[in-house]
Parts: structure tokens; sequence; C-alpha cells
């Protein structure tokens, strides 16, 4: 679990009502139902509208990458690749076939597969690249919804601060109906700066800085693939891969 994400969401909630505290508000004001409705429903359904399924269930699921970021052990993964080579020096390419029998993740078991048919380092390189360019276009697909989120939310927030006010200028002639119309005006606004600033563009900033670091991971796993059929030496292999590190 990533608790510096969790940590960081504190500070910004903290900051905001605490603010408001010491400023004298009443923290019961910024709750209003009606806003919340208006924003949230509001920023969702543009969302909804304007993103295909199969893109919103992706990002609904890396939403939990936010907490729990997608394991990437760059260093592991060089090692594994090394022991491979080792294996590969002693039984030919034909000793990593117990390995790719046990293989589940898909992109590895394929670049393993392609190494074990005996396919050309260029080809491998290319296949492989195709197939991380996909998968790298769809997670950023999924990053993307969350920054759309907070583009539609601070306008729809002016859209419920003025059905706020429309509410006000059509009672001006009762009194006890002014103030919860302008409290629903601004907290509508607040609702739609604060999502938008401090929780929708967070995570999606935060996605795409995963999905950059998988991409970096991905690129480790074709150099790796390409060293072993070109049949490279364990400590040439492990000098290739190493420049990856200062990416991660």
């Amino acid at each position: 679990m990533d608790k510096l994400a969790i940590f960081g969401v504190a500070i910004a909630f903290t900051a905001l009502l605490g603010g408001n505290a010491l400023e004298g508000g009443n923290m019961a004001a910024l709750f209003d139902l009606p806003a919340a409705i208006i924003v949230l429903g509001g920023t969702l359904g543009a969302v909804v509208l304007q993103t295909p399924a199969e893109v919103l269930a992706r990002a609904w699921r890396m939403l939990a990458w936010v907490v729990r970021p997608p394991a990437c052990d760059m260093a592991k993964q060089i090692n594994t690749i090394i022991e491979w080579s080792k294996r590969t020096r002693r039984e030919g390419l034909l000793g990593l076939e117990r390995v790719l029998e046990g293989e589940k993740e898909p992109f590895r078991a394929k670049g393993l597969a392609l190494v074990v048919d005996g396919a050309e380092p260029h080809a491998i390189r290319r296949i492989l690249q195709v197939e991380m360019e996909r998968r790298i276009e769809d997670a950023l697909a999924g990053a993307q919804v969350f920054h759309s989120l907070g583009g539609y939310a601070p306008t729809i927030g002016i859209v419920g601060a003025v059905l706020g006010l429309i509410q006000v200028m059509g009672n001006l002639s009762n009194p006890d109906q002014l103030g919860p119309g302008i409290a629903t005006a601004f907290v509508a606004t607040i609702y739609g700066v604060a999502s938008a600033n401090l929780v929708f563009l967070p995570i999606g900033d935060r996605l795409k800085s995963l999905v950059f670091k998988e991409a970096n991971a991905l690129g480790l796993y074709i150099e790796g693939m390409s060293a072993l059929s070109e049949g490279d030496h364990p400590s040439t292999i492990h000098l290739r891969l190493t420049s990856y590190l200062g990416a991660a």
C-alpha cells in the first residue's frame, strides 16, 4: 500500500477544513447535498458521455493503483533475465521452456515464447514494442478519464452556483429561502474547484506517472528478450539492462 498517497489526501483535506475552521467558518456549511449532486453527478455524466465503456471500466480498475501501485521491481527483473541467460547458455533456448510453462503474465509469456521459438532479435523487439505501445495507450486513456473529471468539475461547479443564484433571485420576497440558495451557490463552486484540484487531477497525474514507470519496465523486458535471443553473455546483458534503472 502506498501510504504517501493517503498522506497527501489527508494533508489536502486537513488544510482545507482546518483553514475553514481557523477562519471561524461553520464546518456543517461545507456539506450541501444539492450542491454535491449537481457537481459530482453532472461531472460524472459528462465524462460518461464522452468516454467509451471499456475505457471507463479500465479507469475504474486503475483507481486502485493510487494506493496499491503495480509491482515494478526493476532490479529483480534484471536478475531474473540474467538467470534465464545463464540457463540458456547451459541448456540452450529450450531450457526456457519450463520457465515459459510457469509464466502467467501475458506480455512476459509472449516474449519468452518468441525467444524459445528462435525468432530473430529484430522481430522480437518489433512484436513486443507493438504490444507495449498498445498497452501503454490503453493505460493512458484510463488515466485521462480522471483529467477529464478534473476539467469538467470546476465548470459544473459554476453551473451549480448559477442554479443557486437563480433560486435566490426567485425568492427575494422570502428571506428564509435566501440563505440556503446562496449557500448552495458558493458550496457548489467549492466542490467543483476542490474536487478537480485536490482529487481528480492529482489522481490522473499519479496514474500517468505509474504508466510511464510500467512502460520503462516493459522496455527493459524487451531489451532483455532481445539480448537473450542474440546470445549475449550474462555480464553484457547486465550492462545493457542496468541503464534502465536510472529512468525507473
